[in-house]
């Protein structure tokens, strides 16, 4: 079984959702960024998205971006971040680790050889989010050869055809987003996602996680009474981060404990 089918099978039988924290590697500091991410897991993070930061993140909001251009700015490159990968998966083997990226990263050490790079790290899967599902075939055969799951973002607009084909290319969890455009905080995310969440599973895709503006507790429940496997908290993590591992880990504690609702939809 694999790390993601492990975890969601342990939050069903705890009857809540997954809570899930992204983070930027080598923000806020290359030397603090092992101490951020483990506030994750002591806060209660179920599983871990970690950017590797480049310089054209078309799908980040203000928050993310800056931290992503502070990271470059620190001198962090690919490299530091597969050893941070490494790293955090010696202290922690059993917690399901993604990363976050765009093409240019992936194609400058090739495909293949990346998704190789990141397996050999510890990583479980992949998101590259600036490859649309009509074009993802190719790179996720590359990323399950390696033993890296493909994950591929689905929206409550998106068309038919390509919701069968995230279903067929997506392995360890369906990223879903909450609302349009980037990620952020302040706009409340609009959960008209039944839809959405019964299509994905018709299809049988992997479980849908809420992402893009979970940024409070409310936002939390709201996505479990929506039918969500699980959330993915990013800005708001990364401005907690910011202020130190103690803010991370209280805030991190806030929204595992929003993961039950008393009206939790049975997820699959």
């Amino acid at each position: 079984m694999s790390r993601y089918a492990a975890m969601f099978e342990r939050c069903r039988a705890e009857r809540r959702i997954a809570f899930g924290g992204f983070l930027m590697l080598g923000h806020p500091s290359p030397a603090a960024t092992a101490e951020m991410l483990d506030a994750l897991i002591e806060g209660g993070a179920d599983m871990v998205e970690f950017g590797i930061p480049f310089s054209d993140p078309v799908a980040d909001g203000p928050v993310i971006a800056r931290a992503g251009k502070e990271a470059l700015h620190a001198g962090v490159t690919p490299d530091d971040c597969l050893a941070m990968i490494a790293a955090f998966r010696a202290r922690h083997p059993h917690v399901p680790v993604g990363i976050l990226t765009y093409a240019n990263i992936v194609v400058a050490r090739g495909r293949a050889a990346f998704a190789r790079e990141l397996a050999q790290a510890g990583a479980d899967s992949l998101l590259v989010a600036d490859i649309p599902s009509i074009e993802a075939g190719p790179w996720s055969n590359d990323f399950i050869a390696a033993g890296i799951d493909p994950v591929l973002i689905a929206a409550p607009n998106t068309p038919d055809a390509a919701l069968k084909r995230i279903a067929t290319l997506s392995r360890g969890y369906t990223y879903c987003v909450a609302r349009s455009g980037v990620t952020g905080t302040g706009e409340a995310p609009r959960l008209a996602h039944a839809a959405l969440f019964g299509a994905l599973e018709r299809l049988g895709a992997p479980p849908p996680v809420l992402g893009f503006g979970i940024s409070t507790p409310a936002h939390v429940r709201a996505a479990t009474e929506a039918g969500a496997a699980g959330v993915i908290v990013g800005s708001a993590l990364v401005e907690r981060a910011v202020r130190g591992p103690d803010a991370l880990r209280s805030f991190c504690r806030e929204m595992r404990d929003a993961t039950s609702a008393p009206r939790l939809h049975e997820v699959h």
